[in-house]
């Protein structure tokens, strides 16, 4: 027979292990770093001009970033800070290089499915990284407990007070007091303010809201991380919905979202756990965009129907059963999404089930299915193996042709979104006027 303290025991031994796993999955030691970008990337990928264009502007302008060259002098390498500070300098023919940003704060992205496997943080970290490339500023969240979109950012220590359930807790403290400000009396509130919450969320309350944030190895990447630990959020969030009945625990994130500068960030990417719990609708309640990944099988198309419907029921009993909470908090109920978009991962253009699973999905879904699925190859594959996304991954790792096919199938993708989001943005402001 075998109870909790076995299970104990197997994380403390699986915790030793992860030490080796990690060595030997960042390079140097246990910290990872972002790798240089050819000219051909830069040229071919991000600016879109030729090689020797981009080289003759180099040439005339010594003052530009130069790179590093090889030893034989056959190729030079650039670091994103670089590419960048090209990005801002630089114009072809008077095209300028810096993305479109509408004004406003960033825009926020739910990549969300209970369905485990379907590449949910596959899709969010490719997404994140294909933005920053693009020039974009990112903030990602990762709500899931497995933190795989956390170590795959590089981060490796992370304290459960420093996730999502920290600003959970620090939401409950700050709307305890508001609520009891709002009586003219506060001995008459029958809630408790925050000094007569538990002394662990009363002291994790007393965090700033960029003490959540957390840099990566990518510039213009920031995270707010996940742990093991944080899976305790679910358990902890409904002993803290029971100390304080008039908490709108759906609205956490939102509000510790409205508190970062409009400048801040382009956009916020929520890896989101697979299930629907406090995290995930905190998740959905903040989101402006839901991105749904699925698998071209029956179970993983079994599975989206039926996290459609489970979120869809949870979100009404939301705005049946909370209207006068929300309303009192400032949420407008019911929660509206500027876009719902479905993405096939793990395609196969070749496999005739696959296909079929798309056309059933496009039959079903119609113009809300994305038009670019993500395939399957080889670096696709790697890239969960080695928690290196195809974008960090060197093409001189494998062939050429390889890598290109699998970085145009994400691109393609990513192009996708960011017309999504970009239209979504331009509905917010026009809303807004």
């Amino acid at each position: 027979m075998r109870d909790h303290t076995h299970l104990q025991a197997m994380n403390d031994r699986s915790l030793v292990q992860q030490t080796a796993v990690r060595k030997s999955t960042f390079s140097p030691g246990e910290i990872k770093a972002l790798r240089p970008f050819s000219i051909w990337e830069i040229s071919q990928f991000m600016f879109d001009v030729p090689a020797d264009t981009l080289r003759k502007k180099l040439a005339d302008d010594p003052s530009l970033p130069q790179g590093l060259t090889e030893e034989d002098g056959r190729q030079r390498w650039f670091s994103l800070e670089e590419i960048n500070e090209l990005r801002r300098r630089i114009k072809f023919r008077g095209k300028v290089l810096q993305p479109r940003r509408p004004k406003g704060r960033a825009m926020r992205v739910a990549v969300s499915n209970f369905k485990g496997g379907v590449g949910k943080t596959v899709v969010a970290q490719h997404l994140a990284n294909a933005a920053a490339l693009d020039g974009y500023r990112v903030l990602c969240i990762d709500f899931d407990p497995q933190a795989t979109l956390t170590h795959s950012m590089g981060i490796v220590e992370v304290k459960e007070w420093n996730t999502v359930w920290g600003i959970m807790c620090r939401d409950l403290c700050r709307e305890a007091d508001r609520i009891a400000d709002g009586y003219d009396d506060p001995d008459d509130c029958p809630y408790p303010s925050a000094e007569e919450l538990p002394e662990d969320v009363q002291s994790i309350g007393a965090q700033r809201f960029q003490d959540f944030i957390l840099p990566t190895c990518w510039p213009t990447i920031d995270i707010i991380p996940s742990c093991a630990n944080a899976a305790f959020v679910e358990f902890a969030s409904a002993q803290y919905r029971s100390i304080h009945k008039a908490w709108s625990f759906f609205g956490c994130v939102s509000r510790y979202l409205e508190e970062l500068p409009d400048d801040q960030y382009d956009m916020i990417i929520f890896d989101c756990p697979p299930a629907i719990g406090y995290q995930s609708l905190n998740a959905a309640f903040a989101a402006d965009v839901l991105y749904i990944p699925s698998g071209p099988g029956y179970w993983e198309y079994d599975s989206t129907t039926s996290y459609l419907g489970q979120l869809g029921d949870a979100m009404q009993d939301i705005s049946d059963g909370f209207g006068d909470l929300a309303a009192d908090a400032g949420i407008s109920l019911p929660k509206q999404f500027l876009n719902i978009r479905l993405l096939m991962t793990r395609f196969e253009a070749s496999n005739p089930l696959h296909n079929a699973m798309m056309d059933a999905f496009q039959n079903v879904f119609g113009s809300d299915v994305c038009k670019n699925p993500i395939e399957m190859t080889r670096a696709v594959e790697q890239s969960g193996r080695f928690q290196a996304s195809v974008y960090e991954q060197d093409y001189r790792g494998m062939t050429r042709e390889t890598w290109k096919r699998a970085r145009q199938s994400f691109d393609r993708a990513y192009l996708e979104f960011k017309d999504t989001v970009l239209a979504a943005w331009d509905t917010r402001n026009e809303n807004e006027e």
